[in-house]
């Protein structure tokens, strides 16, 4: 039987009245891969009842550190003290034994299985000490639900529900299990905005009855919003823990990369060329044989940006998936560089200079079991200079891996290693360099920056505006708004299903959020 939260055992004045003495301490943890040292003696402490955030850079070794403690890797140096004794654990049951929950930037929940079974899995409730007791498992749920106001069916099956409602039961895994200490890699990066702000309520709650929450994330405004301290992370070394107070995002930038940083692309005025990308009145569904998309109609030209900016849901998905081949419409057109490519396959939209660097890195962007020297070449292994007549040059791919990711500073790898093996930032590089080597006429870009660093995010929004520059239409997705007004020649909001507004980048984002929420609505030529 599983054990009650602790906050249903201890009073916010009990948590009040605890010291600072940390309940956990990381002292000189290292961790080395083959030819990378993750982590190098760092050192991190977490006090009861604050949220401490570590920052720093895709690659930098947060999550290897994390998953140290969360009993995923055992660390070469250093120990473990929780509540001032020596722990190791060796997997994460004895992590979770000991009362530390994560939240994995990936969620970990089963799709066809229920949010209650979900939640008690390995702790199910029995009957008669052998049959799963479906209904006390679902009203366990509701009404630890209920008691941390997380609005949630247990019956729902976890792929119907919301990306946001998936992190909410991954939370809920942890409460379920008692956890102490939340770990939570990267909890922002597929939210959207309001959805983030609800996380951070559920935060202050938990905090305030005690728990302790060590917050990794690249969103420094977010970190200075919800974090007590701040440490930051440089290539596998610590470099500093400051508290919040003071603490600004071009100081953390500083400290996370190294340098200076711009927060602003320096973009110079174009003049757009030919239109290289036309969508004429499209109409496509989703899996569910709704209507999404609803007579959608734009178009890119060569030597400028459009974004199309919306709140996550609003036929976004479904949109890129037409003009990339990846679904056919229902209607209307799709035209590249003045061929009309509507219903063609994804590979002669690559064919005919449509490059795609998709939403979801790992569903559609990665083959995760395959080195990143294959994952380069995927579109193009089968020409040359990588294969003649049908007989590959590993040689060449290799080579030619070794240049890309040295150009795009992909870290943590060699042309050898398997993508899987890298961070999700880093990930992320590979498919931004294998799409832009690629020259393509039309560049699709949605959310190329999930996930990444502010460092990283400054070197994905430079090589977008040089495609531009280059004379390359670019059509921009994306749920971050900063980057929308900072990215865009042309912006579009799209709302529930249709472009309902046209706007210049000196759009205030308090007009453009109230065009996203169908606040506004404009004919668009």
């Amino acid at each position: 039987m599983a054990r009650p939260p602790r906050s249903a055992l201890e009073s916010p004045a009990t948590v009040a009245a605890a010291s600072d003495t940390p309940v956990l301490e990381l002292r000189g943890i290292t961790k080395r891969f083959p030819g990378v040292l993750a982590n190098d003696h760092v050192d991190l402490d977490l006090r009861r009842g604050e949220v401490h955030a570590l920052l720093g850079e895709n690659g930098a070794g947060k999550s290897t550190l994390m998953n140290i403690l969360y009993g995923l890797y055992r660390p070469d140096e250093g120990e473990i003290l929780l509540n001032g004794k020596p722990a190791e654990f060796t997997s994460p049951h004895g992590a979770i034994a000991a009362g530390i929950g994560m939240v994995h930037q990936h969620f970990m929940l089963i799709p066809v299985m229920t949010v209650a079974e979900n939640i008690v899995l390995a702790s199910e409730p029995r009957r008669n000490g052998v049959l799963l007791d479906t209904a006390a498992a679902e009203r366990r749920v509701r009404e630890l639900a209920e008691q941390f106001s997380f609005h949630i069916d247990p019956h729902a099956r976890v792929q119907d529900i919301t990306v946001g409602q998936q992190q909410r039961v991954e939370i809920l895994k942890a409460l379920y299990r008692r956890a102490d200490i939340l770990i939570l890699d990267e909890p922002t990066a597929v939210l959207t905005p309001q959805e983030a702000v609800e996380l951070f309520e559920i935060l202050r709650r938990l905090v305030a009855d005690g728990m302790s929450v060590i917050f990794i994330s690249h969103k420094l405004n977010e970190v200075l919003d919800i974090a007590d301290r701040i440490t930051v992370l440089r290539r596998g070394r610590k470099i500093d823990t400051i508290p919040r107070e003071g603490a600004t995002e071009a100081g953390l930038a500083r400290m996370m990369v190294g340098r200076e940083v711009l927060f602003r692309v320096d973009k110079q005025a174009t003049t757009p060329g030919g239109r290289l990308l036309q969508v004429d009145d499209l109409h496509v569904r989703d899996e569910r044989g709704l209507e999404t998309v609803r007579g959608v109609s734009f178009d890119v030209r060569a030597g400028e940006i459009v974004a199309i900016a919306g709140v996550d849901g609003n036929g976004q998905t479904q949109l890129i998936d037409a003009i990339t081949g990846l679904q056919k419409p229902d209607s209307g057109h799709v035209v590249v560089a003045g061929e009309d490519l509507t219903g063609g396959s994804a590979h002669s939209f690559l064919e005919h200079g449509v490059g795609h660097i998709p939403e979801d890195r790992h569903r559609r962007g990665l083959v995760l079991e395959f080195t990143l020297a294959e994952n380069l070449v995927l579109h193009d292994y089968a020409k040359e200079p990588y294969a003649t007549r049908g007989f590959l040059h590993p040689k060449r791919i290799v080579e030619a891996a070794r240049g890309l990711l040295k150009e795009f500073d992909v870290r943590g790898g060699t042309p050898e290693t398997r993508a899987s093996a890298l961070s999700g930032g880093n990930q992320q590089k590979v498919v931004v360099a294998r799409e832009v080597a690629r020259d393509p006429k039309v560049l699709i870009a949605a959310q190329p920056t999930r996930g990444l660093d502010v460092g990283a995010i400054e070197f994905v929004h430079r090589r977008l505006v040089e495609e531009r520059n280059e004379g390359r239409a670019v059509l921009l997705v994306s749920l971050e708004l900063d980057e929308v007004l900072s990215l865009a020649d042309r912006i579009l909001v799209i709302y529930e299903g249709q472009i309902v507004g046209q706007y210049d980048p000196s759009v205030s984002e308090e007009e453009l959020g109230i065009a996203m929420t169908g606040g506004a609505r404009e004919a668009v030529a």
